[in-house]
């Protein structure tokens, strides 16, 4: 009968392979740590980007010469106030409007254009352009409270508060005020 001689594997052997097993535990704690972690940060990228800072795309021409069809802005919750550029819900879209007057100004154009807040004429260094634009509503018209009277810049085009179809909004509408242009970068910067 012949006995079979069985070789063991040397230290060195050993210790390769030890090395190897401990270097696929590390690797695949490293791995899993860093998924997590990727994770963790695109959760809370997305939680900034829709509750902190929304990301919006205008889609139209109401708001030219401000903003423009295609420019990627910022937006961000706070305090508004007449003259601030603004995002807001309707009907399952998002419009971008300026915001005109608050709650219990009145609100008066005549058939120029010209916007009057009080009995007092609105200073609009931001509009290339004046029209009365579509008004459906009995002019002079009072802010209702906790509502804001918004127009859009390009007003021959804008159907906005002048109109019933919009009209007022109120905060429950709002996403934010636009603060930042991020694209294109020609026109990278704040809004005004």
């Amino acid at each position: 009968m012949k006995i079979e001689e069985r070789t063991f594997p040397s230290v060195d052997q050993l210790e390769k392979e030890l090395d190897k097993v401990q270097y696929r535990k590390r690797f695949g704690k490293v791995f899993r740590g860093t998924v997590f972690y990727l994770v963790v940060v695109a959760a809370l990228a997305v939680l900034v980007a829709v509750l902190v800072l929304p990301m919006l795309q205008i889609l139209g021409s109401s708001m030219s010469d401000t903003l423009n069809d295609g420019d990627i802005v910022i937006a961000l919750h706070r305090n508004l106030k007449q003259g601030d550029v603004i995002a807001f819900y309707y009907n399952n879209t998002i419009l971008i409007k300026r915001v005109i007057a608050t709650e219990g100004q009145w609100v008066n154009l005549d058939e120029t254009g010209t916007v009057y807040i009080d009995g007092q004429p609105l200073e609009e260094t931001y509009l290339s352009e004046k029209a009365f634009g579509e008004t459906d509503i009995e002019l002079p018209y009072q802010v209702p409270d906790a509502r804001y009277f918004v127009m859009g810049d390009h007003r021959s085009t804008s159907i906005d508060s002048r109109h019933t179809t919009v009209g007022c909004i109120s905060d429950e509408m709002i996403i934010g005020k636009i603060i930042f242009r991020v694209w294109p970068l020609s026109g990278f910067g704040r809004v005004r």
